[in-house]
């Protein structure tokens, strides 16, 4: 048993493991029962009922049926809680599905209008433009929170750092303009190994647990971590839609926490020195990083403030244009042109032709920006990947 004043990178690696020794295991079994024996009839429908209304399991009774209540899954969501200072967390099959539940809660609760700030991942945008739903989005800048609450608005929802532009939000200023109405963050691109939300008030933090929660690109997951009562809601969302997390994506994404810190922290390092080696190439019009100067203009990075380090996730934008990133994209041999982000190996991707393609036309990002992922391969052979395609993007 962990101790509960344990430091974050022990909490990494000891989190969701309670048990595990008294029942003779050092890594958690991965059970892929789909139905569980129940005990009497009143007791097997007690916790049906109590489950599928968004209630944990009950002691000494049944799990009933994977779709409620799985152990594995319930050890990853422990887990992520506890490195998110939250109350708990409830996972799903996908980051999509994870924040669509959240958004089902909102409808459902008679508050369909949300408040919105782009850029933001262009899947959460296209869902929210589309209405697909039930809600009405509000687009504002973050400075119009406030003014673009309605009666009827159950949700704020921010992305920072922001995808794919880098910028950062404010987060305790977004809680107080907010006030009443719960903020939702996208906490993907930072984790909770550089930013915790809870701590600046957040009611809801979400992550594509794709990403660096699992880190190797190789599972998919969504999970939110937040208060008892919406964890209540959103395990009722899930059990009724049954947008689970499969058992064996549980067991990869709690592995995946216990190694978070030590590869987000590596892929950090190289992002910054990546970044500060391409500023000033002929091919760029800027590099999009916060930990460059003067784009951190609040002063929100550093120890003591709302993140840690400015994260692994860096853009450029080509000078040239959508032909010169187009280029550059397809130069790049060591770095894997592929979407999705927070691997081991380091990726790259034209979002506007790609994750925000969906978004609408003006509200795209440019047409010459290119973003990055970096992953842990050595700072010195990504540098000459990077440089051998940004020349022959300044050729074009």
């Amino acid at each position: 048993m962990q101790p509960k004043n344990a430091r974050f990178e022990t909490r990494a690696v000891h989190g969701g493991m309670e048990g595990l020794v008294e029942s003779g295991s050092h890594v958690p079994p991965i059970d892929l029962s789909t139905t569980n024996p129940l005990g009497s009839v009143e007791s097997g429908g007690d916790s049906y009922e109590h489950m599928a209304t968004g209630g944990d399991l009950m002691p000494d009774h049944s799990a009933v049926y994977q779709r409620l209540w799985q152990p594995g899954v319930a050890r990853f969501e422990d887990s992520l809680a506890s490195l998110e200072g939250s109350e708990g967390a409830v996972a799903f099959g996908t980051g999509m599905a994870a924040l669509s539940a959240a958004l089902i809660a909102t409808v459902t609760a008679g508050k369909p209008h949300v408040v919105a700030v782009r850029p933001i991942y262009g899947g959460t945008d296209h869902v929210l433009a589309t209405g697909i739903l039930g809600t009405e989005v509000t687009w504002c800048g973050v400075d119009e929170i406030r003014e673009s609450i309605r009666e009827n608005t159950g949700l704020v929802l921010i992305e920072s750092p922001a995808n794919p532009s880098l910028e950062l939000v404010d987060l305790t200023d977004v809680v107080e303009q907010a006030g009443e109405v719960p903020v939702m963050v996208d906490n993907t691109f930072a984790t909770p190994v550089l930013q915790r939300p809870i701590e600046q008030g957040v009611t809801l933090v979400l992550h594509s647990a794709t990403k660096y929660l699992g880190g190797h690109g190789d599972v998919m997951g969504g999970v939110i971590a937040t208060n008892r009562d919406w964890v209540t809601r959103l395990r009722q969302v899930r059990a009724v839609t049954g947008g689970l997390l499969h058992p064996l994506s549980a067991y990869l994404l709690h592995r995946g926490l216990r190694t978070l810190p030590i590869r987000v922290r590596a892929q950090q390092e190289t992002a910054g020195l990546l970044a500060e080696r391409m500023q000033g190439h002929k091919a760029l019009s800027r590099v999009m990083y916060p930990g460059l100067p003067g784009q951190d203009p609040k002063g929100l990075v550093g120890e003591g403030r709302q993140m840690v380090g400015p994260g692994a996730m860096l853009a450029v934008e080509l000078a040239g244009g959508y032909d010169a990133a187009a280029a550059f994209t397809e130069a790049c041999s060591l770095i894997v042109h592929a979407v999705s982000l927070g691997g081991v190996d380091s990726l790259v991707q034209h979002p506007a032709s790609l994750t925000h393609r969906p978004v609408e036309a003006d509200k795209k990002p440019g047409a010459g920006i290119v973003r990055l992922s970096i992953g842990l391969e050595h700072v010195d052979d990504l540098t000459d990947d990077l440089m051998q395609a940004l020349d022959k993007a300044a050729a074009i």
